[in-house]
């Protein structure tokens, strides 16, 4: 069933990564299966047999071709460098040529203790695996790029963590593993040739347009290369109110996708200083402060490519920073691309930023739902609507906003009709609601119910498109159902 592996990592020389066959669990089923994704990676769906396919998601079965290994990486977590982190319940099966001709990695999470774990127990409880499924996957149809899930399955065993859960197995799918924590378990250990060879297979697998370079150049290439990706990226996260919650730099990936979905969270009321983790105690990841660590997260990067970048170690530093600090005005210009996009506005002026900035002021004065004001913002084009304006529990700012924007619209190339259909283009109905999705992780961890699961992943699936009898999937929660903590599961 399983496409052929290539298996590029393993590889590598021994220093990468340690060799680690999953660990089995007692009675693995299969709960979801990603069905187009596999297609997509070349799966032979015709030979599909569920408990074969609940074995190998597992990791009681090795596929044929894999040679399963636990990567290594380094990370600064909340700031504080550890020097050996590793995955300490993740491994690599090994990589896979999809359908595209791209080149896809895929990891079981949860898989067992490894040489990494650190005394954990390497496995992952169900909720974390869900959640982990659900929000990469909506992730996927709200344009991110993103990391993808693939499968989960329950292990037959219990995972304790602040309280007893249901075991699980993630398998995840990414355009790889490579972390600024990977760059940065080898500079730690003054290993510059371990740093060459992950920036030549970093420019290989995501930024080939970069082999044509010579010498020295290809690597401050790649740094720019990699700091546009993590800007534009970011910039979407804060167009839908999304909060990583842990951005670690072994959370941080070259490839320019999001990965490690703990603790993430959509926020509702809208408010730049949010923080749903709970491990995030003095907001260092708050929505307002992505961009700035996606920037410090490059830094990081950018100390591990120094002696790549010129000899001249002094003169090395001096281009690298010159690319950190042109991350700024670029992630100022993704983000303003993005929320042009949200206001309707295909031409650029310059008073957009501030028209955005005060549409968002008026949000957080009126503590108004961030997802459907601006999707219900679609309805007022031309004249107030009842809609929007009952999001707001006061309204001043956005009255006297309204004008402003109206006045700005009908200096666009475009009726109202066509104004409203582009910004329910971008501007999604449905999110992972954070009570939605603990509803759907009470249901199957304590009743073995994977029916609103499947519902939830089935709205997620069309985030722009109106469902019928599906409404209530994009309200917000009610007083009694709001959650404003959300946990990583390891």
């Amino acid at each position: 069933m399983f496409p052929e592996f290539s298996l590029r990592y393993a590889r590598l020389p021994d220093r990468f990564f340690l060799r680690f066959d999953p660990v089995p669990v007692p009675a693995p089923r299969l709960v979801a299966f990603n069905r187009p994704l596999a297609e997509t990676l070349g799966f032979d769906l015709a030979a599909f047999d569920e408990a074969r396919a609940a074995d190998w998601f597992a990791g009681n079965a090795v596929p044929e071709g894999s040679e399963p290994v636990a990567q290594a990486y380094a990370g600064h977590q909340f700031g504080h460098f550890n020097p050996r982190l590793g995955d300490g319940r993740a491994v690599l099966l090994g990589e896979v040529v999809d359908r595209e001709g791209r080149l896809r990695d895929i990891q079981l999470k949860g898989a067992g203790m490894t040489p990494f774990s650190r005394g954990a127990d390497g496995r992952a409880p169900l909720g974390p695996v869900l959640r982990e499924y659900l929000v990469s996957e909506a992730m996927h149809r709200l344009g991110v790029p993103t990391t993808r899930a693939l499968a989960a399955v329950t292990s037959g065993e219990r995972v304790f963590r602040r309280v007893p859960e249901p075991g699980a197995v993630l398998t995840r799918v990414a355009a790889s593993h490579l972390r600024v924590g990977t760059f940065q378990y080898f500079a730690a250990r003054d290993d510059v040739e371990a740093v060459r060879t992950l920036a030549d297979m970093a420019i290989e697998r995501h930024y080939s347009p970069l082999a044509e370079r010579e010498g020295q150049e290809r690597y401050l290439a790649l740094l720019e290369a990699v700091a546009e990706r993590q800007a534009a990226l970011v910039a979407k996260w804060m167009g839908l109110g999304f909060i990583h919650g842990v951005m670690n730099t072994d959370n941080c990936s070259i490839a320019g996708e999001t990965i490690d979905y703990g603790p993430c969270a959509f926020m509702e009321a809208y408010s730049p200083t949010m923080v749903f983790s709970s491990i995030d105690e003095q907001g260092r990841y708050a929505y307002r402060n992505q961009p700035w660590i996606a920037q410090w997260n490059l830094a990081r990067l950018a100390e591990t490519l120094i002696p790549l970048i010129d000899d001249d170690q002094e003169a090395a530093i001096a281009r690298a920073t010159r690319v950190i600090e042109a991350y700024e005005p670029r992630y100022e210009a993704e983000w303003l691309a993005v929320f042009r996009e949200k206001l309707g506005l295909a031409r650029k002026e310059e008073g957009d930023r501030a028209l955005a900035e005060a549409f968002l002021e008026a949000l957080a004065a009126g503590r108004a739902d961030f997802t459907l004001a601006f999707r219900r913002l679609a309805e007022a084009v031309e004249a107030d609507a009842p809609a929007l304006l009952e999001l707001f529990e006061d309204g001043g700012a956005l009255g006297d906003w309204l004008p402003r924007w109206r006045e700005r619209l009908a200096r666009e190339s475009a009726s109202p009709e066509a104004i409203a259909a582009r910004m329910n283009a971008v501007n999604p109905l449905y999110i992972p609601r954070n009570h939605q999705v603990e509803r759907v992780i009470a249901a199957a961890a304590e009743h073995d119910d994977f029916a609103p699961f499947e519902a939830l992943r089935e709205v997620l699936a069309e985030p722009f498109t109106a469902q019928p009898g599906r409404e209530a999937y994009a309200e917000p929660a009610p007083a009694t159902e709001r959650v404003l903590r959300t946990f990583c599961g390891t």
